[in-house]
Formats: C-alpha cells, sequence, structure tokens
C-alpha cells in the first residue's frame, strides 16, 4: 500500500532565546558573573537557547576568541544558537562551529519597507491644477491576545505574540510568555516573561504572585528577590527606570 504521508513539513513558530551582551573579553569575570546569574535562577537557566552579542566588546576594541567563549558557555549548560555583531574573524569562527550569524538584527536602524519607499521616491511634482498628496498607509490590525482557560502544568511553555491572557494556575516548572501583558487570573507560579521583544510597557497582572522569576523586557526578579507579602493578593508588575516594580491593586 503506497504511503502518502509527507515526510516533514515546515511552520512558522516564533522562537525565544536570551542574547548574552558581552563587555569584557576576561573569561574568568564572564564565567564568575554567569555563575551568579544561574544561581539566582537555575530551573530559568537550565539547558537555555543564547545568543551571544559582541556588538558592544568590539565597539571597545576588545577581541575574543567566539570558540573559547562557546566552549565556556556550554560547559556551564548553556547552548550558544547565535552570534550578533561579531567581526570578520568572530563571524568564520562561528560558521566552523555551526552558529548562524544573526545578520539581519545587527544594522543599528533598519529600514522598513515603507520608509525604503519613502527614501527612493521620486520628488513629487505640483501645478497649479492639481496637487498630489501622499496615500496613507493601511492601520494595522492589532494582535489579538491569547485566552488560555486550561491550568498550565509543569515543563509547559506558552507563547503568545500580543497579551497573553490565563484563568487557571500556573504551576512551578511552567514558563509563559508574551510579546505584550500577561494576565493570570489564579496563582503565578513558574516563570513569566512579559514584552520579551523590549516592550518595556509590558506589564504582569496576577491574583497570587508566587513565581519563580518574572521578566518585563529583560529585566528580572526571582524567587528569592519577591516580598511574599505579596502572596494571596492581586498584584501589577511593571518597569520603571529598569526595575521591576510590584504594586498591590486595591
Amino acid at each position: 500500500m503506497l504511503n502518502t504521508s509527507p515526510a516533514l513539513e515546515f511552520k512558522s513558530s516564533t522562537f525565544f532565546a536570551p542574547i548574552l551582551i558581552l563587555y569584557t573579553h576576561d573569561m574568568v569575570a564572564i564565567e564568575q558573573t554567569l555563575q551568579e546569574k544561574i544561581n539566582l535562577a537555575p530551573e530559568f537557566f537550565r539547558d537555555s537557547p543564547l545568543i551571544i552579542d559582541l556588538r558592544e566588546l568590539n565597539k571597545l576594541n576588545q577581541d575574543l576568541d567566539f570558540v573559547q567563549i562557546t566552549q565556556l558557555l556550554r560547559r556551564i549548560g548553556f547552548f550558544p544558537v547565535g552570534i550578533r555583531g561579531g567581526n570578520e574573524q568572530q563571524n568564520k569562527q562561528a560558521r566552523t562551529l555551526s552558529i548562524p550569524i544573526d545578520t539581519v538584527r545587527e544594522q543599528g536602524n533598519p529600514i522598513t519597507i515603507g520608509e525604503a519607499q519613502k527614501q527612493e521616491a521620486v520628488p513629487e511634482v505640483t501645478t497649479a491644477k492639481e496637487s498630489i498628496s501622499p496615500i496613507a498607509a493601511p492601520p494595522q490590525s492589532p494582535v489579538a491576545a491569547t485566552l488560555i482557560t486550561q491550568p498550565i502544568r509543569s515543563g509547559q511553555r506558552i507563547y503568545a505574540s500580543g497579551d497573553l491572557i490565563i484563568l487557571s494556575q500556573v504551576s512551578a516548572g511552567a514558563e509563559i510568555m508574551a510579546e505584550g501583558n500577561i494576565h493570570v487570573y489564579n496563582t503565578l507560579r513558574g516563570r513569566a516573561l512579559a514584552g520579551v521583544h523590549g516592550n518595556t510597557a509590558a506589564r504582569i497582572f496576577c491574583f497570587d504572585l508566587q513565581a519563580e522569576l518574572i521578566s518585563i523586557a529583560g529585566d528580572y526578579k526571582t524567587s528569592e528577590d519577591l516580598n511574599k507579602q505579596t502572596y494571596k493578593n492581586p498584584v501589577q508588575i511593571y518597569l520603571q527606570n529598569h526595575a521591576l516594580i510590584i504594586k498591590e491593586i486595591a
């Protein structure tokens, strides 16, 4: 009997990986600082993919052996999956290690298609009889919120491209991520990361904060940093001057 099932398929997906920005080529200092971060949230960093950002390091003209830093990261449990801002030698080393080069995001101010068209357009010519008005761009549709009514169990990972609304509890060991706000109308354990693409205006709302880790736009706190007085009380979490503020909702 002929098997008509496909051998494989591709699906688009949003992949989240922390970005490690290096400011020194001192391997001892890098390893020590990483171990301190890992000790604060071991479950969050365990077997984590990582993009290595060398732009700031190279601005300071501090040369770094990419093979050496990759070996260090793998030894302590990270999995480098990309390099950003590397020089020619570092990019060559990355290719040897089969690590992709993030060339698109290396550009400081990427130009959107609309901006590129505007820059290349021929200057407008007006006459006494008529004037040419610019064509307004169609408004972008807002991203719909993701609604989940079932409990998020340990080991589950949920990602939302807009806001994430959860009506049940989030268990310890679970991870929820959203590009927008996160609303948990129950107990929030596990890890919650809002504004994962750098949205500093994102917020986290929950009825009972018992999380292992909370993060907004890359700034985070672990369970050791959380005030236990917030337990059993509805709170909101927002970012202010790179500090996470936890405030009870009256």
